[in-house]
Parts: structure tokens; C-alpha cells; sequence
């Protein structure tokens, strides 16, 4: 199949297949006399992989690191797991930084008026001065 139907069938663009192709994340594919990249089955499950791999938040070397253990029979579950779990802790610090981001963000929007008056707490934050505490309700 051309790069197009790679993409249909594998649902990563043809300029991701391009890019993880020049990354050395695929291995580039065979061409026909036209100079077209030809594809098969193994190609678009390897390609559904990098997909899935992706989705679930895994960086590029974390993706290449995965597909190398997928593709080697004599692995062991364990340094899979080892990748999963070093993720995992990853996604877990990322979440609790953006948990923050929300509750500084909720902070400064509660205190600012919303109204007619130009000053802004927050964009007085976002300038480096100090946030005024919160009123009572």
C-alpha cells in the first residue's frame, strides 16, 4: 500500500510517517519504480503502535524504547514495566503541577473584580506582583 493508505489504515498522517521514518523511529520503507513508499501489514501494525504508544503520553525515546521491547522476543515484562511505571510517575508530577496551576488560577480569578476597573489581579500575578489575599464571602 502507498503512504496514504498507510495512513488511512493506521490512522497517523502520512507527514508523522514521513517524520518518524526520518527520526529512525520506522525504518524507511522499500519504493517502487515511481520512487513511491510501499507499505505493509507489519508496517501499519508498528505504525498503530507508535499511535497507541503516543496516545498514552509516551515521549519519542520512551515510544522508541517500547517498540524495540515489542519487537524483541527475549525481553522480559519487567523492563516493560519499568518503562510504564517511570511514565506513570512522570503523568503523576504533571498532574499535580497542573492541579496547581488550577487552584492559583481559581485564586486569582476570585479575586479579581471582573468589572469596569482597569487593575487586575490577574495579570498583576502574571506581571510578578504579589496577588491580594482572598475576601471573605
Amino acid at each position: 500500500m502507498n503512504i496514504g493508505q498507510a495512513s488511512d489504515a493506521s490512522g497517523v498522517s502520512a507527514k508523522m510517517i514521513r517524520y518518524y521514518e526520518e527520526i529512525g523511529l520506522v525504518r524507511p520503507m522499500g519504493r517502487t519504480g515511481n520512487n513511491y513508499r510501499v507499505y505493509g501489514e507489519e508496517e501499519v501494525h508498528i505504525l498503530r503502535f507508535i499511535k497507541r504508544a503516543r496516545n498514552l503520553g509516551f515521549s519519542l525515546e520512551e515510544t522508541e524504547m517500547l517498540l524495540k521491547l515489542w519487537q524483541d522476543k527475549e525481553r522480559t515484562s519487567a523492563a516493560v514495566k519499568e518503562v510504564a511505571t517511570a511514565h506513570i510517575g512522570d503523568l503523576e508530577r504533571r498532574i499535580a503541577e497542573m492541579q496547581g496551576m488550577v487552584r492559583t488560577l481559581k485564586h486569582l480569578a476570585h479575586c479579581c473584580g471582573g468589572d469596569e476597573r482597569p487593575n487586575c489581579p490577574i495579570l498583576d500575578d502574571l506581571a510578578g506582583a504579589p496577588a491580594p489575599a482572598p475576601q471573605p464571602v
